[in-house]
């Protein structure tokens, strides 16, 4: 059984006891969260398409920890002006194991 679900604006397929990397939550670890944006349900059953999300389902899942992406270089250059400036980021992420899809 799997699912579609919308976790920060993008859209992620989760199966039981799987673990993602999502844009970064509130909370601890070991702090559960629900997603209750389910677009999409795939089971023994069938499949359960929703208009636009699907009713009466959800995703529980546990925050396992929070970590920091590879880190992107931003270089910004003007040629024969003497303008230089460089830059770097580090998104913030979440790991998530999810328990049910429900």
């Amino acid at each position: 059984m799997y699912a579609i679900v919308e976790i920060g604006g993008h859209q992620f397929k989760v199966a039981k006891d799987q673990e993602i990397f999502v844009y970064k939550l509130d909370g601890n670890a070991g702090d559960k969260v629900s997603f209750d944006k389910v677009l999409m349900v795939a089971g023994d059953a069938g499949v359960k398409v929703g208009n636009p999300t699907v009713s009466g389902h959800s995703v529980s899942a546990t925050i396992v920890e929070h970590a920091k992406g590879d880190k992107v270089i931003i270089f910004k250059k003007k040629r024969r002006k003497g303008y230089k400036v460089k830059n770097g980021f580090r998104q913030s992420y979440t790991k998530v194991k999810i328990n049910t899809i429900a």
